[in-house]
């Protein structure tokens, strides 16, 4: 009975975070100092995209990819790029559900991470920090479904969020 047992719990899905990391960070102010002189409603642009690969039989690593422009006119005032990523272990794992856990649930834990580190680093270039709103990935996940569905060259590779 306790092999049973055993067996059962090594082959039930498992998921694990190996580790979450700042893989890259830059920020640009193409325009300074003139720019900080201006006065104007400065526009903000966000865009969010997700990266994953499989690095072995068990281990995948996703990036959340993070950009921030904002524009003062038609220049930029700042312009932020993050990339936070994570190792992610799934073992036993359907495969009917691999592509919504790479998708849905390893941007989820990114998430937090990145906004939190793009809010500093404006904050450290002397502007008042964007926190960046919650972002359903469930239904980004299934934008891009439909997306992939579509009739070729209508599909966007980025994910634009509104302000």
């Amino acid at each position: 009975m306790a092999e049973a047992a055993n067996g059962a719990a090594e082959s039930a899905p498992s998921f694990q975070i190996q580790r979450v990391y700042l893989k890259d960070l830059s920020l640009e102010q193409p325009n300074a100092p003139q720019i900080l002189l201006e006065q104007g409603e400065p526009k903000l642009e966000v865009q969010v995209d997700i990266q994953a690969n499989q690095l072995d039989a068990s281990n995948f690593h996703v990036t959340l990819v993070g950009t921030v422009t904002t524009r003062i006119e038609d220049k930029v005032l700042f312009l932020v790029e993050a990339q936070q990523s994570g190792i992610f272990e799934m073992q036993n794992m359907p495969a009917e559900q691999m592509d919504p856990m790479l998708g849905i649930a390893c941007p989820t834990i990114l998430f937090p991470y990145l906004r939190s580190n793009i809010a500093d680093v404006i904050s450290r270039a002397g502007f008042q920090p964007v926190h960046l709103a919650e972002i359903n990935f469930h239904a980004l996940y299934e934008q891009r479904l439909q997306q992939a569905s579509a009739p070729e060259g209508s599909s966007d590779s980025g994910i634009v969020l509104p302000n």
